[in-house]
């Protein structure tokens, strides 16, 4: 059963079955939005969001960060599966636009904090985006074995007028991983300006 994720909320990294998670995949799924043209119809307008990756060491220094721009980090443990420039334009088809993976064996051993977070690379409000959410889970890009947990970001009011978010973060504790959920907007215009805020605010 997937956890609903809630701002704050800290979690172990424990499948259903008491073992640990060790591979996992951040997908992120949205659709185009929708406009009402001049005579009645309905345009689609493409949305463009980057789901990105940065590492932290113990003293909260970034030393990588996995992007649209890089899509490999340079242990090869995260990996990204490509730029999605258009969202879905024909209604949510279930399936992640843009998916980072995880495999937390072959994290350098310097990588204290894995953060995940979404830009809005337009400039496109939240709000205005039709559907929008995020789930962590066990498996493969093409195929979800387990879904840990999921954010619903559309349909969260305080993220109105913000186009950057911090979704959340798993930090190292006596050499286990955990996950805390921030789901926080930012202010943020840029993917470089989100890897600051989550450094000064969010470690």
């Amino acid at each position: 059963m997937a956890i609903n994720l809630e701002k704050g909320q800290r979690i172990n990294l424990e499948k259903s079955n008491g073992t640990k998670l060790q591979n996992i995949c951040v997908g992120v799924n949205w659709g185009a939005i929708e406009k009402k043209g001049i005579f009645g119809g309905i345009t689609k307008v493409p949305v463009d969001l980057d789901a990105s990756c940065a590492v932290y060491d113990a003293s909260k220094n970034n030393i990588d960060t996995v992007s649209f721009r890089k899509l490999r980090s340079n242990d090869q443990a995260i990996k990204h599966s490509g730029d999605d420039l258009t969202g879905d334009m024909s209604g949510d088809d279930g399936l992640d636009n843009e998916v980072i993976t995880l495999d937390f064996t072959k994290l350098s051993p310097s990588a204290n904090y894995v953060a995940f977070f979404i830009n809005s690379f337009r400039g496109q409000d939240f709000k205005d985006i039709p559907f929008a959410s995020i789930r962590i889970y066990e498996g493969l890009p093409t195929r979800v074995t387990e879904v840990f947990a999921k954010y619903d970001i559309a349909h969260d009011k305080s993220f109105e007028g913000a186009v950057s978010m911090v979704l959340g973060v798993f930090y190292k504790r006596n050499e286990e991983w955990k996950f805390s959920a921030i789901g926080t907007p930012t202010r943020d215009r840029k993917l470089e300006e989100t890897v600051i805020t989550i450094q000064q605010n969010h470690l």
